[in-house]
């Protein structure tokens, strides 16, 4: 992914077709160690294609790609809890702590008494 970034980089920065000793420059710069057989892989893949072109075609895949999931059903056949859900009693629970401990704090002696 680094080295995409990069070529992409590169891209935004000027140069239409980067080669391998771009994506070095850039990924020395934050600190990167690049590998040779990578870059040379991101290169020969993106080389001779437009960036446009390829991020729209990115996006189509994406957007065929399904990202949500289905209920799961437990044993019973009842659909599970969802963690959200759990995390939501929890803190409700814990609210309930903190209001009883606050109430606790003048521990049965008023002030005047």
């Amino acid at each position: 992914m680094r080295y995409v970034a990069a070529y992409l980089l590169a891209v935004l920065g000027g140069k239409a077709s980067p080669n391998a000793a771009d994506l070095e420059k850039i990924l020395g710069s934050v600190g990167v160690e690049a590998e040779g057989e990578k870059v040379k892989k991101v290169i020969s893949e993106l080389s001779g294609k437009s960036v446009e072109e390829l991020i729209a075609q990115g996006r189509e895949k994406l957007s065929s790609m399904p990202v949500g999931g289905g209920a799961t059903t437990a044993a019973g056949g009842a659909p599970a809890a969802a963690p959200a859900a759990e995390e939501k009693k929890e803190a409700k629970k814990e609210e309930k702590k903190v209001e009883s401990e606050s109430e606790d704090d003048d521990m049965g002696f008023a002030l005047f008494d």
